[in-house]
């Protein structure tokens, strides 16, 4: 019980500074509905054309804007010279990364349930499916949970704002493939059993990217 004490601490910890500052969900949103509007203008679109291009754009939003949000989450703790604290408290590292894993995805989720409303009514494509929502919270996680460790990684550069998404992007290929098919297939009207594989590859990937990260983020902290 204690080990989850501080896993809910390190979160509740993360959630209040984010309340105060807005600083990364503003920056994440902001990026999203940015792309959102851009391709709206950019794009002639059509009704018959709109349904193949909108589940790229949805993860495109999503990523790029998740990037920023990645890169907050570690350099505000080293901006602020808080990640020492952390290391020295008496808790187990991997919770740490629990933690960070858990803010992450509460904030990136946070912004996609405000993101996707307006681009719906951008794109004129309904977003209230079940459905969706589901293949949004298996992609959100499967990228949080590599995205934490590979944040811890590319903490100490200078560079982290380039060598994040160059460490990230690749790894998380599986991820951004079977959410951009199974959101083409799902805004498409098809049934559960047309992308019920590609929801298996998401929930492979999220539990490999969280046991793989949790056995080995104390190594990557430590450095």
């Amino acid at each position: 019980m204690s080990y989850w004490r501080s896993v809910a601490a390190i979160v509740a910890k993360d959630v209040l500074a984010e309340a105060r500052s807005r600083e990364a969900l503003s920056a994440m949103l902001l990026f999203a509905l940015m792309v959102a509007v851009t391709f709206n203008l950019a794009l002639e679109l059509r009704i018959d054309n709109v349904l193949q291009i909108a589940p790229g754009l949805i993860w495109v939003a999503f990523v790029f804007a998740g990037v920023l949000g990645l890169n907050r989450s570690f350099a505000a703790e080293q901006d602020r010279a808080c990640i020492e604290g952390l290391m020295l408290a008496p808790v187990d590292r991997s919770a740490i990364y629990i933690a960070k894993c858990i803010s992450n995805t509460l904030f990136m989720l946070t912004a996609e349930a405000l993101f996707l409303p307006v681009f719906s009514v951008l794109f004129r494509v309904p977003v209230g499916s079940p459905a969706l929502w589901l293949v949004v919270f298996l992609g959100t996680v499967g990228f949080a949970s590599a995205g934490t460790l590979f944040a811890a990684v590319a903490m100490n550069s200078r560079a982290r704002e380039i060598l994040l998404p160059l460490l990230l992007l690749p790894i998380v290929v599986p991820v951004l493939t079977a959410a951009t098919r199974s959101t083409a297939q799902v805004l498409e009207g098809q049934t559960l059993a047309a992308y019920a594989p590609w929801l298996r590859l998401l929930l492979a990937f999220d539990i490999i990217s969280v046991v793989i990260a949790v056995l080995t983020f104390e190594y990557v902290i430590e450095e």
